[in-house]
């Protein structure tokens, strides 16, 4: 699972790398459709996998609290800073609007406290995949982050139901065999698919409308999307490695660069850094690339951490704790741990193995991550476009 966690918040990284350069590269921009058809559904739902043990106990939610709602108001507070530093944008945090990735924070916090919801209705799985779909055919106001909310809930709601003998069974020899031929058939997918399909068919906030296809093809496509980011998620799961790694420990503290990443990629792209890289070519994409993942690594370094703690994984305050001591068995494993859900922390830890994305995304609570399509409302969002577009 740490394992899982530290290569989906990766992918994160990564993704919003290519972000800037997607529509001018073919290359940069299959990339970009392969790693988006299925890493934010693999957070989503190992969040949900990390949240099967959520009941509101007064200790999961504090825990909730501190995890997800805590660094979802700092790093709130943090992009609207570097909006106003880098982009001299006037300082403005709008809780209502997430800015980057911290609308999945914002999605983690909602899936987790309805995760009980879940479990005292019949086909939960195909109620959440109805009220996504659903979801294409509303006007939300043109904000992405709660289209995206409710259109990657059946995810989350899938991870519920999942079992550990589901993973098992994904992580067996005959799985990991069949993986490489799936992923072989995506990466030609996603190069046939790079001139042809809008990015907006992936980032699942865009209606039916501003996407131009009519009501019948639109659930086809989200049916289609559906049934190949499962494939893809169970191909990826089975790839993961079962041993213990180097990297294993980071899948621990993934939250850190899932939330950070942002600030730099921003920084970057206000120098023109990917303006150097478009006229560059692939070559220097392969080389962001690298930086990327190197970035990914630093970001998660005992030294990041030691620093930014108090923002990310801060203790609940003894004075605001509920006189009802009930916590549960703190070597439950089904108990939630912020972003396992979303990027491996120690809740995502269910994700990408952030401390407090594991309760997120499990990433708390909840990566992945995470942007808008051409042609749709954006909310306000720090950065150019180029970059808005990726999250």
């Amino acid at each position: 699972m740490d394992n899982a966690k530290f290569l989906l918040v990766v992918l994160v990284v990564l993704a919003h790398n290519w972000a800037p350069v997607a529509d001018g590269m073919r290359g940069a921009k299959a990339a970009w459709l392969l790693v988006y058809a299925f890493h934010l559904p693999a957070l989503s739902l190992l969040s949900g996998y990390l949240s099967r043990g959520f009941t509101g106990r007064p200790d999961q939610v504090q825990r909730l609290l501190t995890h997800v709602l805590v660094p979802y108001l700092a790093f709130e507070a943090a992009y609207a800073g570097w909006d106003t530093l880098v982009w001299d944008r006037p300082f403005a945090v709008t809780l209502t609007r997430p800015s980057f990735v911290c609308w999945f924070l914002a999605a983690l916090l909602v899936w987790r406290l309805t995760a009980p919801l879940w479990h005292a209705v019949r086909w939960p799985v195909a109620l959440a995949a109805l009220v996504s779909v659903g979801t294409g055919f509303l006007h939300l106001g043109g904000e992405p982050a709660l289209p995206r909310l409710l259109m990657y809930w059946p995810w989350f709601v899938l991870g519920l139901r999942l079992r550990p003998a589901h993973l098992r069974l994904v992580g067996g020899r005959v799985a990991r065999l069949c993986a490489l031929p799936v992923v072989a058939a995506a990466v030609a997918g996603a190069w046939w698919a790079a001139p042809r399909v809008s990015r907006g068919w992936l980032l699942m906030e865009a209606t039916s409308e501003e996407l131009g296809l009519s009501p019948l093809r639109y659930v086809c496509v989200r049916l289609a999307l559906f049934g190949a980011g499962a494939v893809l998620v169970a191909a990826f799961l089975a790839l993961v490695s079962q041993r213990v790694t180097r990297f294993s420990a980071l899948g621990a503290c993934a939250l850190y660069p899932f939330l950070l990443h942002g600030l730099v990629i921003e920084a970057v792209e206000r120098a023109g850094g990917y303006r150097l890289v478009l006229g560059w070519g692939l070559p220097a994409v392969a080389g962001t690339t690298v930086l990327a993942v190197g970035l990914a690594v630093l970001l998660s370094t005992p030294q990041v951490r030691s620093c930014l703690w108090p923002f990310v994984e801060p203790p609940f305050p003894g004075w605001l704790r509920s006189r009802d001591r009930s916590g549960g068995d703190p070597a439950d494993p089904h108990r939630p741990e912020g972003v396992a859900s979303v990027a491996g922390v120690n809740g995502v830890n269910g994700v990408a193995g952030v401390k407090g994305v594991s309760g997120v995304s499990g990433v708390a609570g909840g990566a992945f991550a995470h942007g808008p399509g051409q042609g749709v409302n954006r909310a306000r969002q720090g950065g150019s476009p180029a970059a808005r577009n990726g999250r």
